[in-house]
């Protein structure tokens, strides 16, 4: 059968965060994919800006990855993690925590990145109770933040269009302010120097609705679906001070910067802020099989390990968490970080890709361009009475110049694989700035 479709071959799949009518019109249709770079159903090869969709950090169709999951779907194809196990998933686990941040000792495994925000909002809740302050129940986001699309991830996130079809969402769930200030950070050079007083937008919540109230905040490190929102420094510090002196738990959301992304194994090895829970997904498993794990801090772990041995002790779990195949991709991939030192290449390319990204500078409509690690975004100027089409069709005429970049608002964002070289991070950059200069 041709890879090529036609319009009724479409119409079945009802597809997620599409235009779907727009979209089977033009489909985009994507076959193979090795490396950087994917392959059209046209024959054309495309390189890959994004990591497919924020997750394939060592890039596409690994040898060792590949040869992991083959491996363990013929020896073990399925056990459960009820009262039962399986090897691979403790093995996981290990490998997980020796690359962790210092104190976190303990995984939890999910399906994905909203599966772990889910996981850890409920644990937050669960562990005040635990502690004996069952009045510590209530959440809080950030505007603009993204935390997957379950009923907590989307309650607690702070994208306006996510949220309003869906109606009052979870109750006792509150906002803090974003970090986005172009007046004072446009075309800032990694973090920005001016917002770190943001932060203290938490107190005026304690103030309102009382620190005994209040069981988690959840923020992104960098918040990168809503358009690479890079923290002010000391912003996280600021934080993170904050709810400790409530006895809040800090949520670090790094489904996106978990796994060298940042030129360090976590962000929160990047910003130097210690959370007491990080969830990630994505980059686990190089975006071969789904998996996410919520990583774990030993007091947290420690208030569930109390009372009679025999009962179990957080009533929360997924019939897939800790898949053996999910696993064996995760170690495989894990193995394939260390051997090519991909967890700290971030570092080594940043400073070309910030040079590489001055070179859009010049192009019309851009409003500012941010860098860190390796994520990138230019924001544009919005179409008036037309927000987001001007990102949107950069977006479309890119791909069809052989170039993958996502779109969110009038924000152009790039993630490419970690394994990325010098002289495609130039091509990344000609293509993306040929396209917005013919879109003047």
């Amino acid at each position: 059968m041709s890879a090529r479709l036609s319009t009724n071959d479409l119409e079945a799949y009802w597809m997620p965060f599409t235009a779907n009518r727009q979209y089977k019109k033009a489909p985009r249709l994507l076959v193979s994919a090795e490396r950087t770079h994917y392959t059209s159903d046209d024959g054309r090869r495309i390189l890959d800006g994004t990591s497919g969709l924020w997750c394939v950090d060592a890039g596409h169709c690994r040898p060792k990855i590949i040869e992991a999951i083959r491996a363990q779907v013929g020896e073990l194809d399925f056990a459960g993690s009820f009262q039962i196990g399986h090897p691979k998933a403790f093995e996981c686990a290990s490998k997980l925590v020796n690359i962790a941040p210092p104190g976190f000792d303990h995984v939890f495994f999910t399906n994905s990145g909203s599966e772990s925000v889910e996981t850890a909002l409920k644990m937050a809740i669960a562990y005040h109770r635990a502690k004996g302050n069952a009045t510590k129940v209530r959440l809080i986001g950030r505007e603009r933040g993204y935390h997957g699309v379950n009923f907590g991830g989307t309650s607690v996130g702070g994208i306006a269009n996510n949220r309003k079809m869906f109606g009052p969402l979870l109750s006792g769930v509150d906002h803090i302010r974003h970090t986005h200030d172009l007046s004072r950070n446009a075309f800032s050079r990694g973090e920005p120097e001016h917002g770190a007083e943001l932060a203290d937008d938490l107190e005026r919540l304690v103030a309102l609705h009382d620190a005994s109230t209040i069981a988690a905040v959840i923020v992104e490190p960098v918040a990168c679906s809503t358009g690479v929102l890079i923290p002010p420094k000391g912003y996280l510090k600021r934080l993170a001070a904050i709810c400790a002196k409530h006895d809040i738990l800090l949520i670090f959301d790094e489904v996106i910067t978990a796994f060298g992304r940042l030129g360090t194994p976590f962000g929160a090895d990047y910003f130097g802020v210690f959370p007491d829970l990080i969830t990630t997904a994505k980059g686990l498993t190089n975006g071969t099989v789904p998996m996410g794990a919520v990583l774990v801090k030993k007091e947290v772990h420690e208030a569930f390990m109390q009372g009679p041995e025999d009962v179990i002790d957080f009533f929360h779990g997924y019939t897939y968490s800790g898949h053996p195949v999910s696993c064996a991709a995760a170690i495989g991939t894990l193995e394939t970080y260390k051997e090519e030192g991909l967890l700290t290449r971030a570092a080594e390319l940043a400073p070309i890709g910030r040079k590489a990204s001055t070179r859009s500078k010049g192009c019309p409509h851009i409003l500012d361009i941010r860098n860190i690690g390796l994520i990138g975004a230019i924001e544009l100027e919005p179409i008036p009475g037309e927000p987001s089409k001007r990102a949107y069709n950069a977006f479309v005429e890119a791909s069809t110049e052989a170039l993958l970049v996502r779109s969110t608002g009038d924000i152009i964002a790039m993630s490419p694989p970690l394994i990325i070289e010098k002289q495609e991070i130039d091509q990344l950059i000609d293509i993306l700035s040929g396209v917005l200069k013919a879109a003047a």
